[in-house]
Formats: C-alpha cells, sequence, structure tokens
C-alpha cells in the first residue's frame, strides 16, 4: 500500500510540472494512508527530473518525524500535516507558486468567483488567509501556515471540499482533494481561474457572477442529482 502512495505522489508531483504549475524545485504534493497513520512527501529541494518513487519521504501523521526515506522531507510538511489532522477528508495536499494565484495571495484577496469555469470547481470564492504574525512566522511558520489555512477555513464556514483551494497571503496557493492527484487538478484549476479573474477584473472590475449560475454549475457536477459526465 505504501509503495503504491509513493508512486501516487511521485506522479501527482511530476504532473505539476506537466501542467506547468511549478518550475525548478517549487511545489509539493503529499499523499495520506490513513490506516496507517503515514504521510509520502516530496523530498525538500530536489528537482523533478529524474525524480522516481523511492525519492519520496515518508513521516508520521501526529509527529512529523521520518519514518522512510532517504532525503529531508518538503519543508512545508508541517502545514500539510495540520490540514490532514484537521480534515478527514482530504487524502492529498499541493502547495504551488503559481503565477497568478500568487498575484491574488500577494495582493491579499480571494479569488472571486466569477465563472463558470470556477464555478465547476470551486463552490465560491476562494479564500485568502490573514498575514501570518511576526511572532507566528518566527516561531513556527510552517505548522502557523497550517493552522491559518484552518482559521480562515473555519471563520468562512467553509466546507473544505467544496472549496478544496486557498491562497495563503504575500505566500501563495494551497489545494486539496480526495487523492494526490485529485488534489493537484484542484491546484491546476485554481491557477487557471485566477488567471482568467485577472483578465476579466482588468476589463471589469465590477464583474460577478449570479449565485443561481454558480449554484447550477457545481449541482450539476458536484450535487445529489449531479449529470454532468457519463454513469
Amino acid at each position: 500500500m505504501l509503495e503504491e502512495l509513493k508512486k501516487q505522489v511521485c506522479d501527482a508531483n511530476l504532473e505539476l510540472v506537466d501542467k506547468g504549475v511549478v518550475i525548478y524545485t517549487w511545489g509539493n504534493v503529499s499523499g495520506i494512508d490513513r490506516d496507517s497513520g503515514l504521510v509520502v512527501i516530496k523530498p525538500s529541494g530536489i528537482d523533478y527530473d529524474g525524480m522516481k518513487p523511492e525519492d519520496m519521504v515518508v513521516v508520521d501523521l501526529m509527529t512529523g518525524e521520518i519514518v522512510e526515506g532517504k532525503w529531508n522531507p518538503s519543508s512545508d510538511t508541517a502545514t500539510h500535516l495540520e490540514l490532514y489532522k484537521r480534515y478527514d477528508k482530504i487524502a492529498g495536499v499541493v502547495h504551488t507558486h503559481s503565477v497568478n494565484a500568487v498575484a491574488f495571495a500577494q495582493a491579499g484577496m480571494a479569488i472571486p468567483a466569477l465563472g463558470t469555469t470556477h464555478a465547476d470547481y470551486f463552490y465560491g470564492d476562494i479564500p485568502c488567509t490573514r498575514e501570518l504574525s511576526k511572532e507566528e512566522v518566527e516561531e513556527a511558520y510552517e505548522l502557523n501556515t497550517g493552522k491559518v489555512i484552518i482559521e480562515t477555513i473555519e471563520n468562512l464556514n467553509m466546507d473544505p471540499m467544496a472549496i478544496p483551494g486557498i491562497v495563503v497571503q504575500n505566500h501563495g496557493p494551497f489545494a486539496w482533494g480526495t487523492s494526490p492527484m485529485n488534489a493537484v487538478y484542484h491546484a491546476v484549476v485554481l491557477e487557471q481561474v485566477a488567471e482568467m479573474d485577472l483578465k476579466t477584473l482588468i476589463l471589469n472590475p465590477n464583474a460577478t457572477i449570479a449565485q443561481y449560475v454558480l449554484d447550477k454549475h457545481y449541482m450539476r457536477k458536484h450535487g445529489p442529482n449531479a449529470y454532468y459526465g457519463q454513469k
């Protein structure tokens, strides 16, 4: 089971490169085996070129300690672990520095729901967290990044599986899903809708989408009577 998860996580990391949302050593994907309480994550600072499943690092969900692997885990591991601990439906987490999503993060702005592409995958605005305090950064930066993501989700009374992504102010996007590859899918869509929003807001700063249109597009793919796609 663990070997299969390593392959899934490695493939998901390489998909970030294939879809053009990471360059160099930026970004990371993780996946979790809930039965064993183990998380598999990309190693820190390792180039994607030539990356193999055996390069993935296995850490303990509760302690963050390395269980298996020859490398140090991603520097963002503590953020991933916080999300897994809090939301048991999450089975994959992604962090990128994709350009358009980062623009919203650096502006301290949510990525607003403006069209049906957004509504197909995110049931409302993709929020932006508050800025971390000096104390939070110095005390435990990555851990507190996870905590501020959770704080934002809960302050908004948001279903994290209906809006499977967020931007951390001045930092960048995190996305999640029901598997490592599903989390990557959401990260790629998040970047696409961020680009669409930037262009839309240049043309019309007052652009909006009617709630009933957003409802229709999200529910036809994800609602109890969803009819998009094949049975």
